[in-house]
């Protein structure tokens, strides 16, 4: 469609060019992601062939020479402008010690009105024990397109499920709108499948900051990921849906959980992994829950029955909102902060997750023209372009090999910089490997502190997120730094959830309503 409506040959042309660009790339980015896995692959089951991950049997294999991840040798002048986003030990531990404050910070009954870190118990207690069946609802909203998932649970799992999309004007508009397009959306999905005669039970993936008030009350604290709904902050949510649904009047559910998709994170690897007791997310947003015990949760207002633990959803990405990462922050993290949507909040997750890496690295590269650093000084109104440069492309980037630059070509030149030297291409990609070894030493620190916190011999990790899967080193470069963070004797492994936020929601409402019996 583009190409037939450009303007003129020129036009046209230039995008046909672009649009052959992202094939090559894609071409070139699928041959080396094989490459790169096919040692690994070998020896996982196919449920685990989805990313960086690690089998059961290699779950606790850490990659001893991490640093051969910094391939690429930079121009002196290049490496002590990228200086700044290097974290060191210190400061890593520094960040851990900082974090583990804001989290009691927010697990206090006093000091949560005023902690960043809100730690909201889910009010989900149990995980599930892998017996659980029959079929369920799910219901996936977390970004600009939302699914619907039908879930038989069983010896085997199956799955049935449609993407919606949620236009912009709906992302913006009033709350009701985005709530009748949802119950729009599902009564569709259940009339084309012919379920209007079940009632089954749903579990709803809401992947927004909320304050939990039971397994199906949660009211909203913020929008983030881009949503602006007017009427909803501070209002449940379920009563929302509900509401909407009611105003149909042609659709029958009974909403058994409402949670976040790292909740769902969880959920989806303890049906497998027993030990597993955090969620973890790193794709456009991130994110982390854990296991805490009920004796440290001052917020609880629930019963004190066995088991004497809850799930606590940290909604960890607006750590540093007060300040207290000033200390690892640079000029490009004010820059992003400054032109979000949402100035002075989620400063941990701008740091970290794929909404913001492109955008970082794009930043130090200008920077790096305009010091006549890089291109001979000349840059190109298409990289000028804020968000031009993707964070898919630092993936890329990294995943060509050491001195071949075939990823980093296509994708300069897709950005209208055609006479790139290999010089020009390594320090481009000293920048990608800045930008995300920081981001994966970050959420490395966070995820130490709450393995640290919940103190067992040998702890899962269930992982799920864009970045995570398909960035070519993140996994390696996350389990490394874990290492050095936690306490002696401890163990752990980073395990790639399933379908988290679609199979986790349908646990949580498995759970919940063996429990109801």
């Amino acid at each position: 469609m583009e190409i037939v409506a450009a303007a003129d040959s020129d036009e046209r042309g230039l995008t046909l060019l672009r649009v052959v660009g992202q094939l090559q790339r894609v071409i070139v980015f699928l041959h080396s992601f094989a490459c790169d896995r096919s040692h690994l692959w070998s020896t996982q089951s196919s449920e685990a062939r989805q990313g960086p991950v690690m089998s059961d049997e290699q779950i606790t294999k850490k990659d001893d020479d991490v640093s051969r991840y910094f391939t690429s040798p930079p121009a002196p002048l290049v490496r002590e402008i990228c200086e700044e986003l290097i974290l060191s030990q210190e400061n890593l531990k520094e960040v851990c010690d900082v974090l583990h404050e804001e989290l009691n910070k927010g697990l206090g009954k006093d000091t949560n009105p005023e902690a960043t870190i809100k730690c909201f118990p889910t009010y989900v207690r149990e995980l599930p024990n892998g017996k659980e069946k029959g079929r369920f609802l799910a219901l996936d909203l977390g970004g600009t397109n939302f699914r619907v998932l039908l879930i038989q649970l069983g010896e085997k799992c199956s799955m049935d499920s449609r993407i919606y999309a949620v236009p912009q004007p709906i992302m913006v508009g009033p709350g009701d709108g985005l709530f009748d397009h949802i119950a729009e959306c599902l009564a569709s999905f259940i009339k084309e499948r012919e379920l209007g005669d079940e009632l089954l039970p749903l579990g709803f993936t809401f992947s927004f900051p909320c304050k939990q008030e039971g397994l199906t009350k949660a009211r909203l604290a913020r929008w983030t990921k881009g949503f602006k709904c007017a009427g909803v902050e501070g209002r449940d949510v379920v009563e929302l849906l509900k509401a909407a649904i009611a105003r149909r009047g042609d659709v029958k559910i009974k909403i058994c959980a409402i949670l976040n998709d790292t909740t769902g994170t969880l959920m989806s690897c303890a049906w497998k992994n027993h030990n597993c007791r955090i969620g973890l997310i790193v794709g456009t947003g991130t994110n982390a829950c854990y296991m805490e015990k009920l004796e440290k949760v001052e917020l609880w207002d629930g019963d004190l029955d066995e088991p004497h633990q809850v799930i606590i959803n940290t909604e960890w990405g607006a750590f540093g909102d007060n300040g207290c990462l000033d200390f690892i922050r640079t000029e490009y993290d004010n820059n992003i902060d400054c032109e979000s949507i949402n100035p002075g909040r989620q400063l941990y997750e701008k740091m970290i997750s794929g909404m913001y890496m492109g955008e970082i690295a794009r930043q130090v590269i200008i920077r790096l023209v305009a010091e006549g650093l890089l291109f001979d000084g000349k840059s190109s109104e298409i990289l000028e372009e804020k968000g031009s440069f993707f964070t898919k492309y630092i993936s890329e980037i990294e995943s060509d090999k050491p001195g071949d630059y075939n990823n980093c070509r296509v994708i300069l030149e897709e950005l209208g910089l055609n006479s790139a030297t290999d010089t020009d291409c390594a320090n481009v990609r000293h920048v990608c490997e800045c930008v995300s070894r920081r981001a994966a030493y970050l959420a490395a620190a966070g995820v130490a502190v709450l393995l640290n916190r919940i103190g067992e011999e040998s702890v899962t990790v269930a992982v799920d997120g864009s970045v995570y899967r398909f960035h070519p080193h993140f996994h390696n470069l996350m389990t490394e730094q874990i290492s050095h963070l936690i306490k002696p004797g401890m163990k752990f492994g980073l395990m790639l959830s399933e379908d988290g936020s679609g199979r986790g929601a349908a646990l949580v409402a498995a759970v919940a309503s063996r429990n109801s019996r």
